[in-house]
């Protein structure tokens, strides 16, 4: 017997209890299944990687397989499920490594090196996020009702939640900080007739943008959010985009939000959150493989931080929603999409790239699911000159669409008027 074929039989022993359904092939054709009726097949295409594999070196592992060297067959959450499985069993470095960097903080960097890292991720090609995001190129985790509607419907459902959640008025003022293709803005001002402001360092989603909202109340400007300097806004939203911010920016970006802010107005923020206290993920959700491929100077936080640090900026943070299960059915959605339309994926953004977006959202789909990550809306009130926010006294106007009555400015007020 071979000697690759007797470490994997004694590798096969150890997980004989539970045996993945995986078939290795070999760089000369020879095959090993590790169970009957494998759904996996990992092809290596030279020696070494087999004991990169045996070791758990994802990162030479991933590099092999976005040159092409590593092959993968089967479906891919499958695929990412086996890895991780793999992984935790033999207790390896882990097949996706500690989010502890993406959720950690990271040096203070220059703009241009923001501008940098948002272009790697966003000017792709407009053409390739098109065949797998919804219509309107939204971005970001949808809102689910029941979990059966199409992505359309959903990310439809999730602009306008957020424009219930910030009580948008005709007329009103909103900047959306990274703005992306529009979509939220574009939303906002055909249904709630707001006028206002979208600014994105992505040049591509600047120029979609721009098309979209031509002829409206909106402008876009191809500009960094910290160089805004218009007059106060009364709405702002900030969706998917403080994941690019970087822990130690996290205070002047609250601040910075607060500034821009009329006094009354709201701000909500939607991105992704560490789930441990620490900031640390729970589990292998593949930090290092999308902190060098997919999302290069990125990093989120607890939800406690960024509740701490809008708390310092002034905002009075009154609603708190978590969406862990929607990114989860959002995920598996872009997943599906974008494998079903993968000539075409190739062809505008090349096999490398499509090979990383293909693990990167079934991975994602993977650590949300197991609650290695999570995403919330959390909305702030800037307070009025009287020193406390007005709102609305339920959250029935974020699901019924009709405009509530605000809350008593101050509860002994309110308790005085009834006798109490």
């Amino acid at each position: 017997m071979s000697l690759r074929r007797e470490t994997l039989r004694l590798l096969s022993s150890r997980l004989a209890a539970d045996p993945p359904a995986l078939r290795i092939v070999f760089w000369d054709g020879e095959s090993f299944d590790f169970a009957p009726a494998p759904k996996i097949t990992i092809t290596l295409g030279a020696p070494r990687l087999l004991g990169a594999l045996l070791r758990g070196n994802f990162s030479d592992l991933a590099k092999a397989y976005i040159g092409g060297e590593l092959i993968v067959d089967g479906p891919i959450r499958e695929v990412v499920r086996t890895g991780v499985a793999l992984a935790e069993r033999l207790e390896k470095s882990p097949a996706f490594s500690s989010l502890g960097r993406l959720a950690g903080g990271f040096a203070f960097r220059s703009r241009h090196a923001d501008a940098s890292y948002v272009r790697r991720h966003y000017d792709v090609s407009n053409a390739f996020y098109r065949l797998w995001l919804d219509e309107r190129m939204i971005y970001s985790c949808a809102y689910f009702h029941t979990g059966t509607e199409d992505i359309d419907a959903a990310q439809a459902q999730k602009l306008e939640h957020i424009c219930r959640k910030l009580l948008l008025k005709p007329g009103e003022r909103l900047l959306d900080i990274g703005c992306g293709w529009g979509g939220l803005l574009q939303w906002a001002a055909q249904r709630h007739h707001v006028a206002g402001l979208g600014v994105t360092l992505s040049e591509r989603q600047y120029d979609e943008a721009r098309a979209r909202l031509a002829g409206s109340d909106v402008e876009i400007k191809l500009q960094d959010y910290r160089d805004v300097r218009e007059a106060t806004f009364d709405k702002i939203a900030s969706v998917g985009m403080y994941e690019h911010v970087g822990s130690r920016n996290l205070p002047s970006y609250f601040q910075k939000v607060a500034s821009l802010l009329r006094p009354g107005g709201a701000f909500l923020n939607q991105g992704i959150v560490a789930t441990r206290i620490s900031g640390e993920a729970q589990g292998p959700a593949g930090g290092g493989f999308i902190e060098k491929y997919v999302f290069p100077g990125g990093a989120v936080c607890h939800l406690s931080r960024m509740i701490a640090e809008a708390a310092k900026a002034g905002l009075e943070v009154v609603d708190v929603e978590d969406l862990r299960p929607h990114y989860v059915c959002t995920l598996d959605n872009w997943s599906r999409r974008l494998e079903a339309r993968r000539e075409e994926a190739i062809t505008a953004a090349g096999a490398e790239r499509y090979r990383i977006w293909r693990v990167y959202l079934a991975g994602m789909a993977e650590a949300f699911d197991r609650g290695w990550l999570s995403v919330v809306q959390l909305l702030a009130y800037k307070p009025a000159e009287a020193g406390f926010a007005i709102r609305p006294w339920t959250r029935n106007y974020q699901y019924s669409g009709d405009m509530a009555p605000p809350c008593a400015k101050r509860a002994d007020d309110h308790c005085a008027q009834n006798g109490l």
